[in-house]
C-alpha cells in the first residue's frame, strides 16, 4: 500500500488518520458518559481526559483536511447516482465541521467556566474567553448538540459504507480499509 492516495484507494496516511480519528470519537463519547456518571473529584480526571482526546482529535482533523488538500480523493464509483454523490459530500463537510468546531466549543466551554485546558498534562492551552457562566451554559449545550450530531451522520456514513460493500457490491468502503475485504 502506498502512502498517497491513487485514484483506486486511499493511501495508508489518509487511512491511519480516518480510523484513528474514528476511535478517538468512540473514546470522547465513552469519555463523556463515564464523567456524567463519575462523582467528584474523580470526575475531574475523567474530563481531563475527555480535553485531552478532544485537542488531539482537532490536531489530527487539521493534518486530516492538510493531506487531503495535498493528496485528491479517490473518486466515486461511476455508477453512484447524483443525490448519492451530493449525500457523500454534504456528510463530509458536515463531519468536518463537526470534528473540528466541537473541540472548540469543548475548550471555550472550559474558558468559560474557568477550567483549564491541558494536553495529557504536559502543558495547558491558554483560555479563548473570560469566565461567564451563561456562556459556559450555551457552549456546553452547543457542545452536547454538536456532539450528538456528529454521532447521527457518523452512524449514516457507517452505513452509507457497509450499503456500498453488502448491497451494491461496490468499492467505496475497500477504498479507505487497510486489509483487502471481498
Amino acid at each position: 500500500m502506498t502512502l498517497k492516495n491513487t485514484p483506486q484507494r486511499y493511501g495508508a496516511v489518509a487511512q491511519l488518520l480516518h480510523w484513528t480519528v474514528v476511535v478517538l470519537i468512540l473514546v470522547q463519547f465513552f469519555l463523556a458518559n463515564k464523567a456524567e456518571n463519575t462523582p467528584l473529584p474523580a470526575k475531574i480526571g475523567v474530563l481531563a481526559q475527555h480535553k485531552s482526546v478532544g485537542l488531539t482529535i482537532f490536531a489530527l482533523a487539521v493534518l486530516r483536511l492538510l493531506w487531503r488538500l495535498a493528496n485528491p480523493v479517490p473518486p466515486l464509483p461511476a455508477d453512484i447516482p447524483r443525490w448519492q454523490r451530493i449525500g457523500a459530500h454534504i456528510s463530509h463537510y458536515a463531519l468536518y465541521s463537526l470534528i473540528l468546531i466541537t473541540p472548540l466549543l469543548g475548550w471555550m466551554m472550559s474558558s468559560a467556566r474557568n477550567f483549564p485546558v491541558s494536553w495529557f498534562g504536559l502543558f495547558t492551552l491558554p483560555d479563548l474567553i473570560q469566565p461567564d457562566r451563561a456562556k459556559y451554559d450555551t457552549f456546553h449545550l452547543l457542545h452536547m448538540i454538536l456532539a450528538r450530531t456528529m454521532a447521527c451522520i457518523a452512524l449514516l456514513h457507517a452505513a452509507a459504507a457497509l450499503k456500498h460493500h453488502f448491497f451494491d457490491k461496490d468499492n467505496v468502503l475497500r477504498r479507505m480499509l487497510p486489509m483487502k475485504l471481498k
